[in-house]
């Protein structure tokens, strides 16, 4: 009997550790063809965004005063559709609307795609949507691999070859969905105030898309990372502050500085070190927050030891957001 267990644990452990080889190896497969479909987007329709801004319609253009501040929000690689966010998210932008009324919100960029569309768009992706919908909890097996789809589009927007590409698709789309909430003015003087608040790996693509903004718009551009992952190159030249929230009880945030040698501390003239010396970068310890879900930074749970008892995660993340100075000058 002894010898029977044995035998079965052994071959159980050898089909698991296939199993994971195999799982490897087809996350490793995904991740080298996952640039395919920005090079083909890029080959079709991005080639113009190499040298000029996105054209836009006239009514898309304020003829002399238009507003003078945009905050852009850029979901996390849990959300698969730039139609669908979280209630959480969603209420985060309620809030700040009712806050900052002279700031235009924009709610529908997606940003693990370089068109902005939805995971839907693909059919393969598509099935795996509406089997993730029908299963219904959040971290249900189809959900999972979406959720990796969407991780090697952050891949993408870090990698120096790929990111040119994704990046500048991201900022096409980001002056695109500016102009459909509210005519931008392209000769504002001061120049508009363009905020980006972009959680988990929307932070690296708002960091990603910040140089191209910069060249395209009469921009100041600020980046909210709120538990964001990124590295340290792109968009700390081109943004004027970076602030960086995170959680006592989140350790995906950490991923980033641990995963990208532009954040180590000996890389001293990465864009991120010199933006950290210079005041530029700024982390900003957000409280008890965990990376996601009902204690994530925008979840509703009520947080234990508060004061009031009607204190939630979300109102912890409001408060932070509320008191950078940014909205001083916008006000």
């Amino acid at each position: 009997m002894k010898s029977l267990f044995s035998n079965l644990s052994t071959r159980a452990a050898g089909d698991t550790s296939k199993l994971l080889t195999a799982l490897g190896l087809f996350f490793l497969a995904w991740g080298t063809i996952a640039p395919i479909s920005t090079l083909s987007w890029w080959l079709q329709d991005g080639k113009g965004l190499a040298t000029e801004r996105p054209d836009l319609p006239d009514d898309a253009v304020a003829q002399g005063q238009g507003p003078t501040c945009y905050l852009v929000f850029l979901t996390g690689v849990g959300d698969v559709s730039n139609e669908a966010l979280a209630d959480g998210e969603a209420a985060f932008l309620d809030a700040m609307e009712t806050a900052i009324p002279s700031c235009v919100v924009v709610r529908d960029v997606f940003p693990y795609s370089a068109a902005s569309d939805n995971v839907g768009g693909q059919p393969f992706f598509r099935w795996l949507w509406e089997v993730s919908e029908r299963l219904g909890s959040d971290d249900n097996p189809a959900r999972m691999v979406l959720q990796a789809r969407n991780l090697w589009r952050v891949a993408l927007s870090a990698d120096n070859r790929y990111g040119q590409a994704y990046n500048r698709g991201t900022a096409a789309v980001i002056v695109e969905r500016m102009a459909a909430a509210a005519a931008i003015n392209l000769e504002a003087n001061p120049p508009l105030r363009l905020v980006m608040a972009g959680t988990s790996g929307g932070a690296q693509v708002a960091l990603g898309a910040a140089p191209y903004l910069n060249q395209w718009l009469p921009v100041e551009i600020t980046v909210i990372s709120v538990g964001g992952v990124f590295d340290g190159q792109a968009g700390f030249d081109a943004a004027e502050q970076v602030y960086h929230l995170h959680g006592d009880g989140d350790w995906v945030d950490n991923v980033g500085s641990a995963l990208f040698p532009s954040r180590w501390r000996w890389t001293w003239g990465s864009p991120f070190n010199r933006a950290r010396r210079s005041g530029k970068y700024q982390p900003i310890a957000s409280g008890p927050h965990e990376h996601d879900g009902d204690r994530g930074y925008f979840g509703q749970d009520h947080v234990e030891g508060e004061e009031s008892a009607s204190v939630t995660y979300l109102d912890l993340t409001l408060e932070q957001v509320k008191n950078l100075p940014i909205w001083d000058w916008i006000k």
